[in-house]
């Protein structure tokens, strides 16, 4: 365990249930059995002992985004209400990749890979969770010690028919597609981690339903557990508007990109996506009668705000209202010549065949009017130089 809760700190009193449940039901999509969960809160009430808050996170990628924020909001939540949040890194699962909406197997990722994308992973997740309070574990570390008779022993916990009415594994199965057998292996070890950490709670996005339901069977299994209460919350969609925000996907909101990539990627939006992200992000709902311009400006600049500091989401706002105009501008003397030859002597490309194609594609502009014609002369004077959106230089040419 790295990161455990600091036992020093000062002891957060446990509120009653129903305190809890106002602010813990809100944005979930499945929470079973309420019954139970009522009454593991019941009890951690009465008797002022946290429950065991599991949440796993396999380093597949190097940095979080906002769709795995949605969660780790969540268990911000509980961590408030006094319960032991579990920042659990799956760097022993990750090694087989969770096959949860896959149509195919995951490709595999090195241990080296792996450690050090999860390296980001427990730094970044401190920008909502309290570090002091947050404990920090690694599957590997039983995961890793498991003999081959344990595999087996954990395998026969479970049939195959089971596992074939999981909708991924089933759709593969009946188009014909490949399902490696280790795949089966990742609901069992998911769910075997419960058992391990003796989770009293687990959360997860709702597509990891069945991953989150295999942990209540093995508990159950193994040695007659009372399981955990299964919560899981809805999705966020990336920035296409199709598919759950992904890294390998490239639809994505990474929690360290720059101020003004975050607040131009939540711009860039759609207004029926609006409605989904602001309750998932904020955890209120969208006012219908606003201004959906206003409103999606208002969330991305919180988002800045909740991943910088105030100080850079003031200034990207005021950025983004003055039209985006170039940051940092550097200033360099070229001599006269055709536009390429100005472009790549400027440093906006990097070879006259690259300054040709950018110019070509529409990407180079002179106090701010495009330039289509490559071998156009520049005349002397001072101008900006735009290359791109991301690029620009104020040119003396002589």
């Amino acid at each position: 365990m790295i990161g455990g809760p600091d036992m020093t700190a000062a002891k957060i009193t446990i509120p009653p249930v129903d305190q809890q449940l106002e602010v813990l039901k809100h944005g979930v999509v499945d929470l079973h059995p309420l019954e139970l969960f009522r009454k593991k809160l019941e009890r951690s009430h009465a008797t002022q002992t946290p429950l065991v808050i599991k949440t796993g996170f396999d380093p597949t990628a190097p940095d979080l985004h906002l769709g795995h924020t949605v969660l780790i909001e969540k268990m911000a939540q509980f961590q408030r209400f006094g319960h032991d949040v579990v920042f659990l890194v799956g760097d022993y699962t990750a090694l087989i990749g969770d096959p949860t909406g896959r149509n195919s197997a995951r490709p595999p990722l090195t241990e080296a890979q792996i450690r050090d994308n999860a390296t980001t992973y427990t730094a970044q997740c401190f920008k909502i969770l309290d570090k002091s309070l947050t404990r920090v574990e690694w599957n590997s570390s039983w995961l890793g010690k498991m003999s081959f008779n344990d595999v087996i022993t954990l395998a026969s916990r479970y049939n195959l028919g089971r596992m074939l009415e999981r909708r991924d594994f089933r759709q593969r199965f009946e188009q014909n597609q490949q399902i490696a057998l280790h795949e089966f292996l990742y609901p069992l070890m998911q769910g075997y981690d419960s058992v391990m950490l003796k989770a009293d709670v687990e959360l997860g996005g709702h597509d990891q339903i069945f991953n989150l339901y295999m942990g209540r069977h093995l508990m159950e299994a193994y040695g007659g557990m009372e399981p955990q209460a299964v919560l899981t919350i809805g999705l966020l969609l990336g920035l296409d508007g199709v598919d759950k925000m992904s890294k390998s996907k490239g639809n994505h909101v990474g929690i360290t990109d720059d101020p003004d990539d975050m607040f131009g990627k939540v711009m860039s939006i759609s207004d029926e996506l609006m409605t989904s992200w602001y309750p998932l992000l904020t955890g209120k709902e969208l006012d219908n009668n606003g201004d959906p311009l206003a409103e999606k400006k208002a969330l991305a600049r919180l988002m800045v705000e909740r991943f910088h500091t105030a100080a850079d989401a003031s200034d990207t706002f005021v950025w983004w209202e003055a039209g985006r105009p170039p940051r940092n501008v550097l200033q360099v003397s070229v001599p006269k010549g055709p536009l390429f030859s100005v472009v790549l002597k400027a440093g906006g490309a990097t070879s006259g065949s690259d300054a040709r194609r950018k110019i070509a594609q529409g990407g180079v502009s002179i106090d701010g009017e495009r330039w289509s014609d490559a071998v156009k002369e520049v005349p002397e004077g001072s101008y900006l130089l735009q290359v791109g959106k991301k690029w620009a230089a104020k040119i003396i040419v002589s």
